[in-house]
């Protein structure tokens, strides 16, 4: 499997440089996920501008990610999906469960905010 990562103090952004995510990218992904979770990676961007086609098993690894980041920090997939790729999110729903955004800057300013909002609530429970 070939990417890159780009770790940052606040975030990583993980780009993922094939044209296929399907079953025989995923597992590695999947693994990769749960590396960057345990490392301690707060808040993850994916990259997926250059993917081309996505699979089932491919869709199952990106849900992994968004579970491992539940309730831990903010999981975003960031920057121009491939028409085919988009298609495939939106005629499964995870649309509506993933956040999706246009650019990376967008998914960085997505996940400062993120950041704000959950220091300020904690910092409301304390009170």
């Amino acid at each position: 499997m070939k990417y890159s990562i780009d770790k940052e103090k606040q975030y990583s952004i993980l780009k993922l440089e094939e044209q296929n995510l399907n079953s025989l990218i995923s597992p590695n992904l999947k693994s990769e996920f749960i590396f960057l979770r345990n490392e301690g990676v707060k808040n993850l961007i994916l990259d997926l501008r250059q993917v081309q086609y996505v699979d089932s098993s491919g869709l199952s690894a990106i849900l992994t990610a968004n579970r491992l980041w539940t309730d831990h920090g903010a999981f975003v997939i960031g920057g121009e999906l491939q028409s085919g790729v988009k298609k495939i999110i939106e005629i499964s729903r995870l649309d509506s469960i993933l956040t999706i955004l246009p650019t990376l800057e967008e998914a960085i300013d997505f996940v400062f905010l993120e950041e704000i909002e959950r220091n300020l609530a904690s910092e409301m429970e304390e009170e």
